[in-house]
Formats: C-alpha cells, structure tokens, sequence
C-alpha cells in the first residue's frame, strides 16, 4: 500500500473532525444560547461537512480495502466521521497501525 493512501486519509480525517467540532459549537451557539450569526455559520459549516465527510468516506474506504480489513472494522472507521472529536482517536489508531505496513512497502534505495 502507498503511502499517499494513508496520507490522504489522515488529512481528511483532520478535516472532517474540526468541521464537525466547529458544527456543535455553532449548533450550541444557535439553540443553546441564541446567538445572532450562529445560523449562517452552520448553515455554512454543515455544508461543508456533508460534502467532505462524503470525500472522508471515499478515502477510508479506498484505505480499509487496501489494508484488507473486515467489514466491522471499515464501518467503525466510516462512522468515525460522524461523532465529535472520534475521528482524531480513530485516526492516531489507524496510522500507528498502518505505519508498519506502509514503511515495510516503501522501495529500496540504491547505494552509489
């Protein structure tokens, strides 16, 4: 498995998981304490969520069939996405998991 595999995965898992902790500070902001503008910016940021979350799964998914994982495991790391603060523990688990895999793949440089 490349690298580039697991590189883009832990990015969107970044991305995802700060725009859903931006999305409950924004839906707290909105029926928690009323907040004017609060609307606007979930609007916005659930928007955005939605579209990258769906690019999240793409790539979770490209990398759970490359890794040969079973299903419940693919689904686990799939619903990362969706619970706040989840998708950082499950991706720091993935990457140490794969770091192994990935480095024993990488090519062989040659001596001069």
């Amino acid at each position: 498995m490349k690298k580039s595999v697991l590189t883009r995965y832990r990015v969107m898992a970044y991305v995802t998981g700060v725009l859903l902790i931006l999305l409950t500070f924004g839906m707290i902001a909105k029926y928690g304490l009323k907040l004017d503008g609060a609307d606007d910016f979930t609007q916005v940021v659930s928007i955005a969520h939605g579209w990258l979350y769906v690019v999240y799964l793409v790539f979770a998914f490209d990398l759970g069939s490359k890794a040969k994982w079973p299903i419940a495991k693919q689904v686990w790391v799939l619903l990362a996405g969706t619970i706040p603060t989840a998708a950082f523990f499950v991706e720091r688990r993935i990457s140490r998991e794969l770091d192994a895999q990935v480095a024993d793949t990488s090519p062989a440089v040659a001596k001069a």
